[in-house]
């Protein structure tokens, strides 16, 4: 089982962070587009291959996300149609979200497996996770799911705050 966190910079614009192992080792590098469409997200490895991509679909009438990992889409995210809450789906083959990925508290599963955990540190600045990864074939596929749900997050920050003004 394989300890990692993620902590995100709290006034980069670009959306440039790191994921570290419990050594504080930097195990993988996220890179947002910046002034860029579509929007992206490339998360790295240690040698700078790209592991996974995050893409904000462009042309949408609600806001759709997704991911691939290794050159393979592996899951999606797009906003429903509601009324007074903000509600999202994830869709995904044989992998599920359960708990409150709205506050990134969750478990994460495939075929009724958990296969990784996710929970937010409190008390730090900037947004920090740590992510327990029970599955190590499937550590990429965990970290990709949360810089994902988090990129949802922010985008959801931002279409309220600019609706607000």
């Amino acid at each position: 089982m394989n300890q990692l966190y993620i902590k995100q910079k709290v006034f980069s614009l670009s959306g440039k962070f790191t994921v570290k192992d419990q050594q504080e080792n930097d195990k993988y590098y996220v890179e947002g587009s910046f002034m860029q469409i579509p929007k992206t997200f490339s998360i790295m490895n240690t040698a700078r291959d790209e592991v996974a991509l995050i893409t904000k679909k462009v042309f949408s009438l609600l806001p759709k996300f997704f991911v691939e990992v290794n050159g393979q889409e592996v899951l999606t995210i797009k906003k429903e149609f509601s009324f007074f809450k903000a509600r999202y789906t994830i869709d995904a083959a044989g992998i599920e979200v359960h708990g409150n990925w709205w506050d990134m508290d969750f478990q994460v599963l495939q075929q009724g497996q958990i296969i990784g955990e996710v929970s937010k540190e409190w008390f730090s600045w900037g947004d920090s996770y740590k992510v327990q990864i029970i599955d190590e074939e499937m550590e990429t596929i965990v970290i990709a799911l949360v810089v994902a749900i988090d990129c949802v997050k922010a985008d959801e920050a931002a279409v309220s705050s600019s609706a607000s003004t």
